[in-house]
């Protein structure tokens, strides 16, 4: 897929899997990627994984620091195909919908709705509260998706790794990438 550029953010959330495995798909896609880990995922990846900030670097084509807010991704006249944040932690959400880009991550993120590019954020919380919800619409109606990385499990997974394969995927195919993948729903033979 030549010529394709992605922003890749990762916050604080629970859940920093789904941004290396983003990062490890585009990587074998030859996809561009610009990738910004904030400083709470930081300690989350310290927690979660058995990999170094910097091998996760190594997946992308391009690192930046959260507080870079001069970078390139943070104009509309640098072009790529969309924005990822995986996960997006709710301080992320609430940054984005009230345009508060006190950051690269949000600030990235607010050039991509006023550019009209895709945004989507796999929003990690669980219970949400009715502010929650609001600035889930609130980031909805200015065009961003919000893909919370639920389990599929007419996959029928062996694995923590297949049910985060399918989530990832099902998130990337919302950038219309052409990805292989054998556990797309096909219909139940009744």
């Amino acid at each position: 897929m030549p010529n394709k550029k992605l922003i890749v953010a990762i916050t604080g959330a629970s859940g920093a899997i789904y941004g290396i495995r983003i990062l490890e798909i585009l990587k074998d896609l030859n996809i561009e990627t610009h990738l910004i880990i904030s400083k709470s995922a930081l300690i989350t990846i310290s927690s979660e994984l058995k990999k170094s900030v910097n091998e996760i670097k190594e997946l992308a084509s391009i690192t930046y620091q959260p507080s870079d807010i001069a970078a390139p991704i943070a104009s509309g006249s640098f072009r790529t195909d969309g924005m990822i944040i995986a996960p997006c932690s709710i301080k992320t959400l609430a940054g984005i919908a009230s345009c508060f880009s006190d950051s690269l991550i949000t600030r990235a993120a607010d050039v991509i709705l006023k550019e009209r590019r895709k945004l989507v954020l796999l929003l990690r919380e669980t219970p949400l509260h009715v502010g929650h919800i609001e600035q889930m619409l609130k980031v909805s109606q200015m065009g961003g998706i919000i893909a919370p990385p639920v389990p599929a499990f007419y996959t029928n997974p062996n694995s923590i790794e297949e049910i985060v394969n399918h989530t990832v995927i099902r998130s990337l195919d919302l950038f219309d990438l052409n990805i292989e993948y054998n556990n797309r729903w096909k219909g139940l033979k009744v």
